[in-house]
């Protein structure tokens, strides 16, 4: 059955785009939820309304966005974590601990799909830098240090 997506799904695909998937999902989950809707003829042609309608409003936030930008520049959050002897932690820092660390440190809010990490897990002690993607146009650099607790 193929769909509309209004959300960004893992493992199903990102906003606005046209995905086919089996139908007892669409029909019982996805719809029912308002996640997705049913690519006919009449929300196609909505979806351009739909798109337009929020690329005025991304437009809109980039200023937002952009004093985001100005206000993490030249911070550095602290993530404690606990590691060995070797500087090795246990476990690993995930987009979560960072969006948690951002919100707690610097009152921002962010979605942790929005944070993505430079190493797919950060298993040592040490700096690292971060990417926001918050809007298409604004790249938001965040340092952040790995500490032992």
């Amino acid at each position: 059955m193929d769909i509309i997506l209004l959300q960004d799904l893992d493992k199903v695909g990102d906003k606005h785009e046209l995905v086919s998937v089996k139908p007892g999902h669409a029909r019982n989950y996805l719809i029912p939820k308002g996640l997705a809707l049913v690519a006919n003829d009449a929300n196609r042609a909505k979806l351009d309304d739909i798109k337009r309608k929020e690329e005025e409003e991304l437009a809109a936030r980039k200023a937002e966005f952009v004093e985001l930008a100005g206000k993490l520049e030249g911070k550095i959050l602290k993530i404690g974590a606990k590691a060995g002897t070797s500087g090795k932690i246990f476990g690993s820092v995930t987009n979560v601990q960072l969006a948690a660390a951002l919100k707690d440190q610097l009152n921002i809010d962010v979605d942790r799909r929005r944070v993505i990490l430079p190493e797919d897990d950060i298993k040592i002690l040490g700096a690292y830098v971060a990417e926001l993607k918050l809007h298409p146009e604004v790249d938001i650099k965040v340092n952040f240090e790995v500490v032992e607790e």
